[in-house]
This record gives structure tokens, C-alpha cells and sequence, in this order.
């Protein structure tokens, strides 16, 4: 009972914020509901008029005035036109507050996901991200659209009581002894199936998060054979929302009835005491006629509130889903500096960088080195060994927990924001792609001629390739650019970043599914005829290595050595044991088994 009560008391705080935020389209609506209320009650004032002054008198004369009929007329079409407008002004106020509270809260939940740092979003799996800012969005406002028409009924309903009473005192009390049963019909409503329908979004969550990893992972399960334990899992979660949805739907359909049924009671008991009292002379027909009417009216906005009261449940459940997002902590905090503009590469500084990501597993440790303008630094190390967290950093992606990153000498957090974006291009090892052209994969909407387009994919070797398509640069990659090889998407996407003229080019393993005469050409053509950027490569293969002006050998998240690459292969045992390691068993290229076009 507690816990009902803290839905309901939460439901309203929730109707508030959205009230507050959209107060004249929810006075706009309520004001149509209000006079769809009004009329309605209207509607048994004309027709008790009608009954007193044309039905019964033309029952004792025989005939029917002209003047009258056209007068009953006039007052019933006047209420409907009326109590339409009212309709419309409710329906259409609720529909476009809700709405807007829909757009303006996806607006704020996506705002967050991008202000949020990349850790967060590790903790967090995509499926439920995409159930917070859709499912959860729909039923956090899913109360807006009877909220006007409760508003209004409620109005509607105290004025037909007043009325009753105004008719006849007696039938009035009579007819309202079916308000304490229609009461105790709605709470025993709510009670049962305000926990089903809790549980029931909490449920359309787990199965959207099911089902968009089992897609996000569909080469995994088809290539293992996974596609029956995935089925019975995404099935046992679609299995329970099923159950629960029906239960939820068999407590509604047994309780509809009943709440239709007592005012029907209602009205029959009135009919009965009335006509003894019109009989009596104690009331006239009219009477009872408005008094039975105004008893189906009251019905009605008890069962509207009933409505309201239903959508509680889901609107608590994801609009507390929606604010642990917007209430998140570990928001990136920027700046108000410039990067000092340059046509050369960025100077890049480390130092004593820590980061953990939790207090257990420190991932690196009093990292410290520094990359001047144009020149190339491979990272090198083993599995594990802080590689791929060092381009986060440096992206800032993340902050590190201790030390600091310098570009051009000022530490990236007190950059404005987005003057990274333009300065620094990261390459990772897997290369998204959209369902886009060629052309829209490498400009993202930037400002960019073909001519640029296709400099940047000569950079990036993927010139010939490309030319060969279909379509040229108008040619569709299909999602995540399945219509490519391996190799060709990484140098999409390096033409994506090179496109961007950037200062500072960081390559996370960004070459590993290209052979290694295409990898070597790619890195020539970096250092020989692109913008002159800082490279910092995250490179396996002597050659690529070979080709950097220093090497940065990581072990358990630290500085074993630096030099180049002769240099530690001579005084290195474990620096020459790792990069013979790799040579060794280098696997076949993905490009080579695909007969991709270099």
C-alpha cells in the first residue's frame, strides 16, 4: 500500500515537471476539457428541459409547437458543436504536450550520452542506452495524454453532482451510493496491475538489450553456432513480457466490465426509486430523466482518473530509468582556450600519466614522453599492456587519473570544447562505417570538394578501389560497410580522418587488415606527402615500426624503453622477442583472401 502510494505521489511530481515546462499548451487543453465537461453536463440540463416542456406536454396535447421542436433543436446541435471544440482543444493540447516532452527529453538524454566520457559508456550495455532515450522517453510522458481529459472530467463530474442535487436531493444521495463501489473497483485496479506493469517495462528493456547484442554480435553467433542458446534467451525474456502483459490484460478485462456495469446499477436503482416518486408527486419526469443521465455521466470521470492513475506505474519506472542518465556524474568538464592555429604537426607531451579503471587494475603508470611537430612514434607492446588507453588519453576519450597531456603545451582539459575534434583524428583498429556513401563515410557532412575527397583516399590507397566501385564515390557501403573487405574499411576510415587536414593523427593499430606492402605505401605517403601531422601509430609489424623516428616499448602499463626500432632490438631481449613474436606468426591477410583491389 506504501509503495502505491509513492507511485502515485511520484506519477503527479512527474505530470508536474511537464505541466511546468509546457504551461500553456497543458492551460490550453484543460480548458478544452473543461468545456467538453461543461457540455456534457449540459447535455442533461437540455435534455430534462426537452422532457418537461416538449416530450410531456405533447404526450397530454397530441402536438408538438414548431418554435419548440426548433428550439431543441438548436440547444442539442449548440452542445455538440461546442463540446466537439472542446475535443479537439483537449486531444490536441495533450497530443502536442506530449510530444514535445518526448522530443525535448530524447534531446536532453542524447546531450548527456555525448557529454559523457567513453568510461561511463563502458559500464553501460547499448541496448539499455537505446531503451533509455525510446521506450523508457514514451512511457516516462505516457500520462500526458489522459491528464487533460481527468483534469476536465473531474470538473465535469463536480458539476453534474451539484446538478443532481439541484434536481432532486434524494435521488441525487440514491444515485451516488455507487460511487464508494466504482471507488473500491479502481483501487483493487490499481493494486493488481500497477506491479505488472511495472514489471512489464522493466522487462521491454531486457529485451531490446537482448536483441541489439545479439545483433551487434550476429558474425559471432552464426560462425559459433550460438543462434539456438540466443534464441531461447531472447525468447525466455519475450516469453515473461508476454505472460506478464497478458496478466496484466486479464486483471483489465475483469475489471472494465465491472466499472461499466456499476453505474448501469446505479441508474436502474434511480429509475426504480424515481418513478415511485413521480408517481408519489413528490419529483416531476424531468427530474429523474436529468438525475439518471447526469449518474452514467459521473461514471466517467472516475474511470478517466482510474486511466491516469493506470499509467503511473510505467511513467515511475522510466522516468527514474531517464533521470539516472540526465543525473549521471562524470560529465567531461572543458576549457575556454584555443589551439593556436598552424600549418605544421602539434607538439605532443605525456606526463607521468596514470589512469585505473577501477582500484584494482592500474593500466598505466607514470607514463612520460613527448612527440615533437611532424615527427612519427610507434607504440609497441603486448596484449594488455596500456596501448589502446594511451590513444583514449590522448584523444581525450577519458582524463587520466593522474599527470596530464600537453598539446602545443596546453593540457587538453582546458581546451574549448571541439578544438580537439579539429586538430587531433584517431584511426582505430575496427573502422565504423555508416550506411552511407562512399563520399558521406569519409566527409561526415563536413564541407569538403571530391577533389579533397579523392586526395585523402589516394593518401589512403583506397583510390583504386573506390574507382572501381559501382557508383565512384556515390556508391552505398550497406551497414557498417559489410559491402567491404577488412582492409578496405580501415582505409575508409583513414581517409576520414586524413580528409580533416589534422595535426595530429593517431593510428590504433589502424592498418592491421591491409597486407603489408599496402600498410607501407599508406605510411610513406603519410610522411612524405600529407600535411606534415605528428603520428603516433600503434604498430605490430617490424615494418611498420621501422618506419617511426622513435619507439615507445610498453610493459604492464609502463616505459620499458625508448629508441628506435635498431636501437631496441640491440638492447632490448624482450622488446626483440615481441616484434619477432608478431613477424612469426603474422596471420593471412583478410584483404588477400578477399581479392580486395589494392
Amino acid at each position: 500500500m506504501d509503495r502505491r502510494g509513492s507511485t502515485t505521489r511520484e506519477g503527479f511530481a512527474v505530470l508536474g515537471v511537464a505541466i511546468r515546462r509546457e504551461p500553456w499548451i497543458f492551460t490550453l487543453s484543460t480548458l478544452g476539457s473543461l468545456l467538453f465537461g461543461a457540455l456534457t453536463v449540459a447535455d442533461a440540463w437540455v435534455l430534462g428541459w426537452s422532457t418537461d416542456h416538449v416530450v410531456v406536454p405533447a404526450f397530454e396535447n397530441g402536438e408538438i409547437g414548431n418554435g419548440k421542436l426548433l428550439t431543441v433543436l438548436g440547444l442539442f446541435l449548440g452542445v455538440a458543436i461546442l463540446r466537439a471544440v472542446g475535443i479537439v482543444a483537449r486531444r490536441l493540447g495533450a497530443g502536442v504536450m506530449q510530444y514535445r516532452m518526448q522530443a525535448h527529453t530524447r534531446r536532453a538524454v542524447t546531450r548527456q550520452y555525448l557529454s559523457l566520457p567513453m568510461e561511463w559508456h563502458q559500464r553501460h550495455p547499448t541496448g539499455q542506452l537505446l531503451s533509455n532515450a525510446n521506450s523508457d522517453v514514451e512511457a516516462a510522458w505516457g500520462p500526458i495524454a489522459p491528464l487533460p481529459m481527468a483534469v476536465g472530467t473531474l470538473a465535469m463530474m463536480v458539476i453534474a453532482i451539484a446538478q443532481m442535487f439541484f434536481a432532486d436531493l434524494v435521488l441525487a444521495i440514491v444515485g451516488l451510493l455507487v460511487f464508494p463501489a466504482v471507488i473500491a473497483a479502481n483501487l483493487a485496479y490499481q493494486r493488481l496491475a500497477s506491479p505488472l506493469m511495472t514489471r512489464a517495462q522493466q522487462l521491454r528493456a531486457e529485451v531490446s538489450e537482448i536483441a541489439h547484442e545479439s545483433f551487434d554480435g550476429a558474425l559471432v553467433v552464426k560462425t559459433l553456432g550460438r543462434e539456438g542458446e540466443e534464441m531461447a534467451r531472447f525468447a525466455a525474456r519475450a516469453t515473461e513480457l508476454r505472460d506478464v502483459n497478458i496478466r496484466a490484460g486479464r486483471v483489465r478485462a475483469a475489471f472494465d466490465p465491472a466499472l461499466a456495469a456499476l453505474p448501469s446499477l446505479g441508474v436502474l436503482v434511480v429509475l426504480a426509486v424515481g418513478v415511485d416518486r413521480v408517481l408519489s408527486g413528490a419529483t416531476d419526469a424531468g427530474s429523474v430523466v436529468t438525475v439518471a443521465y447526469l449518474l452514467t455521466i459521473v461514471s466517467f470521470p472516475i474511470r478517466s482518473i482510474g486511466w491516469l492513475l493506470g499509467e503511473f506505474p510505467r511513467s515511475v519506472v522510466g522516468f527514474r530509468r531517464v533521470s539516472a542518465v540526465l543525473e549521471a556524474t562524470g560529465e567531461m568538464q572543458y576549457g575556454d582556450r584555443a589551439v593556436a592555429p598552424s600549418d605544421g604537426g602539434a607538439r605532443l607531451e605525456l606526463e607521468h600519466l596514470g589512469y585505473s579503471y577501477d582500484a584494482d587494475q592500474e593500466v598505466l603508470a607514470d607514463v612520460t614522453f613527448g612527440v615533437e611537430p611532424g615527427r612519427t612514434v610507434a607504440l609497441v607492446g603486448a596484449t594488455a599492456s596500456g596501448k589502446s588507453t594511451l590513444t583514449t588519453l590522448m584523444t581525450r576519450l577519458v582524463d587520466p587519473d593522474r599527470g596530464r597531456i600537453l598539446l602545443d603545451g596546453t593540457d587538453l582539459r582546458e581546451l574549448a570544447r571541439g578544438e580537439l575534434a579539429g586538430t587531433v583524428a584517431i584511426v582505430p583498429q575496427t573502422a565504423f562505417l555508416f550506411d552511407d556513401t562512399v563520399r558521406g563515410n569519409v566527409t561526415l557532412g563536413a564541407d569538403v570538394s571530391d577533389e579533397e575527397v579523392w586526395a585523402a583516399l589516394r593518401d589512403a590507397q583506397a583510390d583504386g578501389f573506390v574507382a572501381a566501385l559501382p557508383d565512384g564515390l556515390d556508391t552505398r557501403l550497406g551497414e557498417r560497410g559489410t559491402s567491404l573487405s577488412g582492409g578496405q574499411r580501415q582505409r575508409i576510415s583513414l581517409a576520414r580522418a586524413l580528409v580533416r587536414r589534422p595535426r595530429l593523427m593517431i593510428l590504433d593499430d589502424a592498418t592491421s587488415a591491409v597486407d603489408p606492402e599496402v600498410e607501407a605505401r599508406i605510411l610513406q605517403a603519410l610522411r612524405a606527402k600529407g600535411t606534415g601531422a605528428t603520428l603516433v601509430v600503434v604498430a605490430y609489424r617490424k615494418a611498420t615500426i621501422g618506419l617511426a623516428d622513435e619507439v615507445v616499448h610498453l610493459e604492464d602499463g609502463r616505459i620499458a624503453d625508448r629508441g628506435t626500432h635498431l636501437e631496441l632490438l640491440a638492447r632490448s631481449p624482450s622488446y626483440a622477442h615481441l616484434v619477432n613474436a608478431y613477424e612469426q606468426t603474422e596471420p593471412v591477410e583478410e584483404g588477400s583472401l578477399a581479392g580486395e583491389t589494392q
